[in-house]
């Protein structure tokens, strides 16, 4: 099982993006895609200094717009690359990437909306002095009373030993003075506390706008930063990434989620090297690639042949599926099973997983074609439960 990760903001670096617009085809490309988000981002790529790219505005859309491009790189006939990707993921910003990778979304729509998203969190963090700052190590649950504590935000838990706290300089001035035992502080080249309610005005501008993004059923799987939950209603993909930029990042609920389906390889877009890193702390044995130069992509393309399994998700628009979010042992609705049409948001059932039960709902509704699993099945997260005739298809 292959898995692709996008990165979020923090993973840019000076000068990263100078050796892949060597290629024309990459640089037309990607010109394209930073004039969509109307800024110069080639130039921010390969010649800002680490103050400059820091700045949100110039961030977001520089990682994504570099994402999008190198998977082009990666699976030169896009269509190839869902017979080899079992599921995709993306941190924080990186959502977007992985949103538009799937096809829920475009790359020009998720140019606007980073370059909306980027924007906006900067506006936001301009309110109120604010920060992150990378907790490594300590007792998890001693490491979140300490938040608790100085009223602080637990905005990225990346799994063991890493959980990253935001909130006003003040706040995290307290923390460095009270840290907790074994654990070693980063403050992080960040403009704000981001994933926290700072950034609510933020969330609300973006919102607006994704109102009129159309959207599609994602082609793969796609795990949610909000809970590690795989989605497979493109609306819901899209509510979730705005609803994202105010709530906290449950990194270590997507590597659960990974480990469930049983990857057995990650590879990590570029600026790549940091979700690999917490990968390899989290996921032992788990084999992981991190794309960061052009000449690595013939050893990526292997990688990607050998770890490679289709998600098997129906893409036909003549049927629609419900897919589990989660592993666990499904249980039909009693409604769902003795009808043949359900309506748009009907319960079909729920999925019991070791930390709760999730509902699972008929997001589009129509005629119910074919139920793929019984009563009491186990399932893994993605597995297509209920196969439908959606309303108003010929």
């Amino acid at each position: 099982m292959l898995v692709i990760v996008a990165p979020g903001q923090g993973a840019q670096t000076p000068g990263f993006l100078r050796p892949w617009l060597e290629d024309p085809t990459f640089a037309s490309r990607f010109e394209w895609l930073a004039t969509v988000a109307g800024a110069d981002l080639v130039t921010h790529g390969t010649e800002s200094d680490a103050e400059t790219i820091r700045d949100t505005r110039v961030a977001q859309p520089l990682l994504v717009a570099t994402g999008l491009v190198a998977a082009l790189e990666l699976f030169p006939h896009p269509a190839d690359a869902f017979a080899r990707i079992g599921a995709v993921a993306g941190h924080s910003v990186g959502e977007l990437t992985a949103a538009a990778g799937a096809r829920a979304i475009t790359a020009e729509q998720a140019m606007v909306l980073v370059r909306e998203r980027g924007n906006a969190m900067a506006d936001a963090s301009a309110a109120t002095p604010t920060g992150m700052t990378a907790i490594l190590g300590g007792d998890r649950d001693e490491v979140l009373a300490t938040l608790a504590r100085h009223g602080l935000t637990a905005a990225n838990d990346n799994g063991p030993g890493q959980v990253v706290a935001a909130g006003t300089l003040e706040q995290l001035a307290a923390l460095a003075d009270d840290a907790p035992a074994k654990a070693r502080l980063m403050p992080l080249s960040v403009a704000g506390a981001f994933h926290t309610e700072h950034m609510r005005p933020a969330v609300d501008h973006v919102e607006r706008l994704a109102r009129s993004v159309s959207t599609h059923d994602p082609r793969t799987r796609v795990i949610s930063n909000r809970d590690g939950q795989v989605v497979h209603d493109g609306r819901e993909v899209l509510r979730r990434i705005v609803g994202q930029v105010a709530s906290p990042v449950r990194w270590d609920l997507c590597l659960e989620t990974m480990a469930d389906l049983g990857v057995t390889g990650i590879l990590e877009m570029p600026p790549a090297g940091t979700l690999t890193g917490i990968a390899k702390r989290a996921l032992k044995g788990v084999a992981t690639f991190a794309l960061k130069t052009p000449d690595q992509l013939d050893a990526a393309r292997a990688f990607c042949d050998e770890h490679g399994e289709s998600s098997e998700m129906e893409t036909s628009p003549t049927w629609r599926m419900v897919v589990s979010p989660v592993k666990g042992t499904f249980h039909i609705a009693g409604d769902a099973a003795a009808t043949d049409v359900l309506p748009a948001g009907a319960p079909i059932g729920d999925v019991a997983s070791l930390r709760d039960r999730i509902p699972v709902t008929a997001a589009h509704g129509g005629q119910v074609v074919e139920w793929l699993v019984e009563d009491g099945d186990l399932v893994s997260p993605g597995q297509p439960l209920l196969r439908l005739h959606p309303e108003g298809a010929a």
